[in-house]
């Protein structure tokens, strides 16, 4: 049981680089495409307050929540191969 904790331990250290990392990253991203979109356009007005808007709109959508997946997909994983393992 304690090897396990240790597991989950380590795995969560591990998951949350990952996520601040990937989260960091789909946000610049989500940056870069508005920014690419403004320029394109030839939009007129504040370039930053129509970035800081779609910034605030992907902040609250459900592709910056899947994110979260990288948290989920694995403890679940573990989850299923002990029950597996020891109970049937």
């Amino acid at each position: 049981m304690l090897a396990l904790l240790r597991l989950l331990l380590l795995l969560m250290i591990v998951l949350s680089v990952i996520y601040v990392a990937l989260s960091l990253y789909s946000r610049a991203m989500r940056r870069r495409k508005l920014e690419t979109r403004w320029r394109d356009k030839g939009m007129a007005g504040d370039r930053e307050a129509f970035v800081r808007r779609g910034l605030q709109r992907y902040d609250r959508s459900f592709r910056r929540k899947l994110i979260l997946g990288v948290y989920v997909v694995p403890l679940v994983t573990i989850a299923v191969l002990v029950y597996v393992m020891n109970f049937m």
